[in-house]
């Protein structure tokens, strides 16, 4: 497997530039990825398969979902391409580089679990930000025009929002000079995240159906779990405490459902800023009237 990465990377860098593979290239795979991942979630709500797993009942209009296409399409090629290309020589700077030999798989998965938790730290905060009446009503009402979100949405932002907290995912690879595929790798996991964290649905198979604590975000958990044994820890169910931290698209559902300054459930990947400043006490609440059977509490919004 090894050698196949490898080969492929060295076809890579020997048919491109260092800037080709880090401004178009990222750009190129970003785009592959936010779509390949978030339009089959327009098909299950246009098609209503799959509807017994969706949180919420109300269904996006056809127009509404091409509009958002649209505009991901206008920022994605007006803001996110020129970031990248503009922001190559800070990388180049810090110590991005392409070239072989290929780093460890322990070091790409150090500064990756590095750059979740410094992401979510900023975005966090961040995102409260945003959420004051000013700020909110100006720039961050945008996102949050489709109080039931689908996977695109999840990049769908005022331009200003999309530099905002565009920050927070970059600033970790800038500090630490990764190798591109350290960053590509981010950029996917950070992608498929956040596209999960917005596509409407709580399946089954998500853990929160069963652990009182956990997110549910697959993906990452899956990134981690199989990680652990480079950290020296093991796999058992004490050591694993920390995964209950993780949000889950029923978590950041709640954050749009409510169309309010002060809706809470503002992290990005882990849920524990929000616990630890009691800013998910809401959305907490309604889980317990929800598992306690309590009729008035709102199962479908």
């Amino acid at each position: 497997m090894a050698s196949m990465v490898e080969s492929a990377w060295t076809y890579l860098i020997t048919h491109f530039s260092d800037f080709q593979l880090a401004c178009l290239g990222s750009f190129f795979l970003h785009e592959s990825i936010f779509f390949l991942s978030g339009l089959p979630f327009i098909l299950l709500e246009r098609a209503g398969w799959l509807s017994k797993y969706k949180i919420q009942n109300k269904n996006n209009t056809p127009a509404a979902q091409e509009k958002c296409i649209t505009r991901l399409l206008l920022y994605h090629f007006c803001v996110n391409l020129p970031v990248m290309i503009f922001s190559y020589p800070v990388f180049r700077f810090m110590g991005m580089r392409s070239t072989l030999p290929l780093p460890s798989w322990k070091v790409i998965s150090t500064q990756i679990l590095f750059y979740f938790i410094l992401e979510d730290f900023i975005f966090y905060w961040g995102h409260r930000i945003l959420h004051t009446k000013w700020l909110y009503k100006h720039v961050h009402s945008v996102h949050h025009e489709y109080a039931t979100p689908f996977g695109l949405t999840s990049e769908y932002a005022h331009p200003a929002e999309i530099l905002f907290l565009g920050f927070a995912t970059i600033v970790g690879p800038a500090i630490t000079g990764p190798h591109l595929i350290t960053l590509w790798l981010w950029m996917v996991l950070r992608v498929l995240e956040t596209v999960e964290a917005h596509c409407g649905y709580h399946f089954p198979w998500s853990l929160s159906n069963f652990l009182p604590l956990y997110g549910g975000s697959v993906l990452l958990h899956l990134f981690l779990f199989c990680n652990l044994r480079f950290f020296h820890v093991s796999r058992s169910p004490s050591s694993l405490k920390f995964l209950l931290w993780i949000l889950s698209a029923d978590f950041h559902d709640y954050h749009h459902r409510l169309l309010y300054t002060k809706s809470g459930n503002y992290s990005s990947t882990f849920v524990y800023m929000d616990w630890i400043f009691g800013t998910d006490k809401g959305y907490r609440k309604l889980k317990e009237l929800k598992s306690g059977g309590d009729e008035k509490a709102p199962k479908k919004m």
